[in-house]
């Protein structure tokens, strides 16, 4: 599992001083960029192999403005030519939002997706929950 701290800013915030649910959005796609590198290891966007089926997130408590927040990453399936990866944010100890993400693995001169190798499969065993 990947952990990442992050120390929320003023404009992550919205009109009633809580963490605006858009920023969650924002803060995952952030936290999953080692998953990209296993992929895309230059992360250069002309060689970018992946696209995002389907996104949900659980809004499960308010976040604050002021206190870090940990978002944890990790992967829960491996398939043939997608994944699907978990994802929460904690502060103070509570799950503030929990979101599960569908990677395909896609290639854009087809328009398609295209199966995983086992190569990259063996290097996102690590990520495994």
């Amino acid at each position: 599992m990947i952990e990442e701290k992050l120390i929320p800013r003023f404009c992550d915030t919205d009109a009633l001083g809580h963490i605006n649910n858009t920023t969650y959005f924002e803060w995952f796609e952030g936290a999953r960029k080692p998953i990209f590198e296993v992929f895309i290891p230059s992360l250069e966007p002309k060689e970018w192999n992946l696209i995002i089926a389907k996104i949900e997130i659980d809004f499960l408590a308010q976040g604050e403005f002021k206190d870090e927040v940990l978002v944890k990453t990790g992967i829960e399936k491996i398939g043939n030519s997608s994944l699907t990866v978990v994802q929460e944010s904690h502060q103070n100890g509570v799950c503030t939002a929990r979101a599960k993400i569908i990677i395909i693995h896609f290639d854009y001169k087809t328009n398609k997706s295209k199966p995983i190798s086992d190569q990259i499969k063996q290097k996102l065993q690590k990520f495994i929950i």
